[in-house]
């Protein structure tokens, strides 16, 4: 923290003088950092500097032209219908010589920015309010940026939601069966494998033009949208790393997969994880009343699609990493991504098996 006190922060337009720099927050991609300054009028002003995971963000300029372009937009939007762009959406702060991040001399990527007072993020659903609120963010997210080129933002993952490129992905890992364990999980490999049509749904349906190309933030979770202290409300989504071009549906569907699972991603025991229905609809109440009426009848009705094709994905993604021997996702215990992925199948089936309950859910929103 020493070095960050006296070599990084001071590279930043802060306002006052330094006080405090200690670790924030519980994420798992960027190393965050909370900076208190003290302001010579009295009081302090707190920012957020992270340092940017260039191992999975391997173009950090590009990255942070998405996040100024979106931000920017943003705070107009905000501006126009009267709200406080400070806590409605990210501000950047750019270095002394102007920049939006720092490069520093060991190859250190660096951002920063405003700490949003009075606000908190979770990382558990407290109450069925909190997936709602969260849902009408996401939701604010999409209808404030309906009318923003999506075209002209870069593809910081690429391929990121593309289930096609998954499942090709997906195929190469079971063929190639480095790790021998393919033998083990027959059942499993063979579930993913018959669901290869419903891969190409959103992607060709994108491609077609039969649902619009849209800014999307595609990492929906909960802990990525900070609630007011006060009034609870969902005020700011955060982390804007991962927006990109995509479908809305990605990012309903990956807060249902995530949000209406009655069990942990990683459960071990399959009779404990079902899709609940009950927060299945109150989330998609929230996301489309926070959307505003800028989705279309046809994505409306895809929402159970955009749902299951995120929940396979996801599956699909724990399942080819368990096979190639846990590169990618941390395991905290042989087979742990074999169970992440049972969990995401057993999921899918339940959801195939309520499909009808779905649809008639989401018609209601139409």
């Amino acid at each position: 923290m020493e070095r960050i006190g006296k070599e990084i922060v001071p590279e930043f337009a802060v306002e006052g003088t330094l006080v405090e720099a200690v670790p924030y927050g519980s994420g798992h991609i960027n190393d965050t950092i909370r900076v208190t300054c003290a302001l010579e009028s009295g009081g302090q002003k707190r920012y957020i500097l992270q340092r940017m995971n260039d191992s999975i963000f391997r173009k950090p300029a590009e990255l942070m032209e998405n996040v100024m372009n979106v931000t920017a937009y943003l705070r107009k939007k905000i501006l126009e219908r009267g709200g406080d762009p400070d806590r409605e959406t990210l501000t950047v702060i750019p270095t002394r010589a102007g920049e939006p991040f720092l490069k520093d001399e060991e190859g250190d990527f660096w951002r920063m920015f405003l700490f949003v007072e009075g606000a908190s993020s979770l990382d558990m659903v407290r109450t069925p309010e909190d997936f709602y609120n969260s849902a009408v963010a996401f939701g604010n997210f999409q209808f404030l940026l309906k009318d923003y080129p999506a075209k002209t933002l870069h593809e910081t993952i690429p391929n990121f939601h593309n289930t096609v490129s998954r499942f090709a992905d997906f195929k190469k890992a079971v063929e190639e069966d480095v790790c021998g364990r393919a033998k083990e999980v027959r059942e499993e490999i063979r579930f993913a494998l018959e669901r290869e049509a419903d891969t190409h749904v959103i992607c060709d349906a994108l491609a077609d033009g039969t649902i619009p190309l849209r800014v999307t933030h595609n990492d929906t979770k909960l802990n990525n949208i900070l609630i007011d202290d006060r009034t609870g409300k969902a005020i700011c989504v955060i982390d804007l790393d991962t927006v990109m071009p995509g479908s809305a549906l990605y990012d309903y569907g990956d807060s249902i997969r995530f949000g209406a699972s009655t069990g942990a991603e990683d459960e071990k025991n399959l009779e404990l994880v079902s899709c609940d229905l009950g927060l299945f609809e109150i989330y998609t109440k929230g996301f489309v009343e926070g959307c505003g009426k800028s989705l279309t009848q046809k994505e409306i009705r895809m929402l159970p699609v955009g749902a299951k094709l995120m929940t396979l994905e996801c599956g699909m993604r724990f399942l080819a990493d368990y096979l190639q021997g846990d590169i990618y996702y941390k395991i905290h215990r042989p087979e742990h991504n074999l169970d992440r992925a049972r969990t995401q199948f057993k999921l899918v089936a339940d959801m195939e098996r309520k499909w009808d309950r779905m649809a008639r859910i989401v018609e209601k929103y139409v």
